[in-house]
């Protein structure tokens, strides 16, 4: 990979015996060597390849971009920046009773022309060694598979459009964790784009579109099926959706509008680009639903071919049954009967 490494440090949170938040600051940041570089550069990577992430952007008094402008622009040293950030991010963890102590890693660095800084909060857990002389002795390790709490600042978009509402990544981490509560918080930044709602937009877009397209049934499964295999490629290689991209590989409509035009027109205030979500992707070519003890699955191609939908009497039928799922249904009724 590709990484060039400009500072880093590393601050610690830990507990006192009163069961408060302390700070153990590093009073110098670490050296550029190979060791930080492959730190750096796991950290890149990992984050990279998570896929829940948030968008936002900071508050126009955000005190944490004010320090972040004055880093880049040479008033302040990485150093004192770091243990400003720190101590405001000590005093917002401390609003919370499930606040964990943990180390603090800061790094900014440039990968393929971008300028990024991280922050991330990493989990230290306690293992064991085995020594030159093959004897045991405790160690403790940053678990940064684990890693949550974080967010990555992409400098160079932020410098340069800074009206702009998703430089700002974060972490959405495990249930329960309130990261936008905290973490967002310490930064003064606001939640930007709703990457959901882009991809629920759009695929209402779809539906729209083939309804005033007036294409018939097949022609509409060709046609969410086509938008399916887009979106599935570019989540598939790590790049954004785009709305233009995707239009110049669907065909337009009779009277020569294509899907961009149209989505324009009709204000559905689509950004150009946005990262694809599975969930709403997989519901162009599927069925699915759970509850009260059931959970179905079946491609959209067989309602009214195999499956079939009364709505008075809210009754699915289903033709056909699996050989599996028919196999187990009839040595139950055997074994009941």
């Amino acid at each position: 990979m590709s990484l060039t490494l400009s500072n880093v440090i590393l601050h610690q949170l830990v507990k006192n015996d009163q069961d408060e938040l302390e700070i153990h600051l590093r009073n110098q940041t670490l050296d550029n060597d190979s060791a930080t570089e492959d730190l750096v550069a796991e950290l890149h990577r990992i984050y990279s390849s998570k896929g829940t992430k948030g968008f936002a952007h900071f508050a126009a008094d955000s005190e944490f971009a004010h320090w972040l402008k004055q880093f880049r622009q040479g008033e302040l040293d990485f150093l004192t920046f770091s243990n400003q950030s720190v101590q405001r991010l000590q005093t917002e963890l401390a609003k919370y009773p499930f606040a964990e102590a943990g180390t603090l890693v800061m790094a900014e660095y440039q990968s393929l022309a971008t300028d990024y800084l991280f922050i991330g909060m990493l989990p230290t857990c306690h293992s064991m060694k085995v020594t030159d002389q093959l004897g045991i002795s405790a160690t403790d390790y940053l678990d940064i598979n684990k890693m949550d709490i974080v967010a990555r600042i992409d400098l160079s978009s932020w410098e340069t459009n800074a009206e702009s509402t998703r430089y700002l990544t974060f972490a959405k981490g495990r249930v329960g964790r309130k990261i936008a509560d905290f973490f967002l918080d310490f930064m003064q930044a606001e939640v930007g784009l709703d990457v959901k709602v882009q991809n629920q937009v759009l695929m209402q877009a779809v539906e729209d579109f083939c309804a005033d397209s007036r294409l018939d049934k097949e022609e509409k499964q060709q046609y969410r099926k086509q938008v399916y295999d887009y979106c599935n490629g570019q989540l598939q290689a790590g790049d954004e959706v785009t709305v233009k991209e995707l239009s110049s590989e669907l065909p337009a409509a009779d009277d020569g509008t294509n899907f961009y035009d149209f989505t324009s027109k009709q204000g559905y205030e689509l950004e150009e680009s946005f990262p694809a979500d599975r969930t709403a992707m997989r519901k162009l070519t599927k069925f699915v639903g759970s509850g009260g003890g059931m959970t179905l699955n079946f491609g959209s191609m067989l309602l009214g071919e195999r499956i079939f939908y009364d709505a008075e009497t809210d009754t699915l039928t289903i033709k056909g049954t699996p050989p599996n799922l028919k196999d187990q249904l009839l040595r139950r009724l055997n074994s009941d009967n």
